[in-house]
């Protein structure tokens, strides 16, 4: 990547940042033209490939800065720091809903970037997946206490399938024509419902 990138003006590098993300959340990556991208950001095609060597280079940063601004902003809600598990989820998912809302390009690279099957980057995504993964679950669950779930419990698991079924259950809200954030908040409290049924325990009478 050339380091001038990062001497242009902040609202010019946030023009050709969201021209990456608009078309990239149309297609796939194979099938989205960087000529496309350089015109949504009212640029040469040349001058693109001058700030980022190649498409796989700026898709994979594109990737990175998804991950750093969800990441600000999921601390900012001080959702890591919860002692209650689905009460974390729960301000998670509110950032996530943010998101799509303030920046629904950017939101649904992600989610496309998240289940992209091209060889070029596939790898690097999952990897960089795992690792923000292990992050996440390293500061979401020091503070549970796991006396709270039932006998048996992999919390590390249970904290994956949810996580999975909550990325899973956005991309299929996104895919929709008209996106119903009441519906979709909706649906995730009856989520976090069945969630807490199944693995928290019982309560002696």
């Amino acid at each position: 990547m050339n380091e001038r990138f990062f001497e242009l003006p902040e609202e010019k590098q946030e023009r050709i940042l969201q021209a990456g993300f608009r078309v990239f959340s149309r297609s796939s990556y194979h099938q989205a033209p960087m000529n496309e991208v350089a015109a949504e950001a009212g640029i040469s095609k040349s001058l693109l490939f001058h700030y980022f060597r190649n498409k796989r280079e700026f898709y994979l940063y594109l990737w990175e800065i998804c991950g750093r601004r969800t990441i600000s902003q999921m601390e900012a809600s001080d959702c890591y720091r919860q002692a209650d598990l689905f009460e974390s989820m729960r301000l998670g998912m509110k950032v996530k809903m943010a998101i799509t809302r303030e920046n629904p390009d950017m939101a649904l690279f992600t989610l496309r970037a998240f289940y992209e099957t091209d060889p070029d980057i596939r790898q690097d995504i999952q990897e960089s997946c795992q690792s923000l993964f292990s992050w996440k679950a390293m500061h979401m669950l020091m503070n549970l206490n796991p006396g709270q779930f039932r006998d048996g419990i992999d919390i590390r698991h249970m904290y994956r399938d949810m996580y999975l079924a909550s990325e899973g259950y956005l991309w299929e809200a996104m895919m929709r024509n008209d996106v119903d954030f009441d519906l979709m908040e909706q649906d995730f409290e009856e989520m976090i419902g069945f969630w807490k049924s199944i693995y928290l325990r019982k309560e002696k009478k």
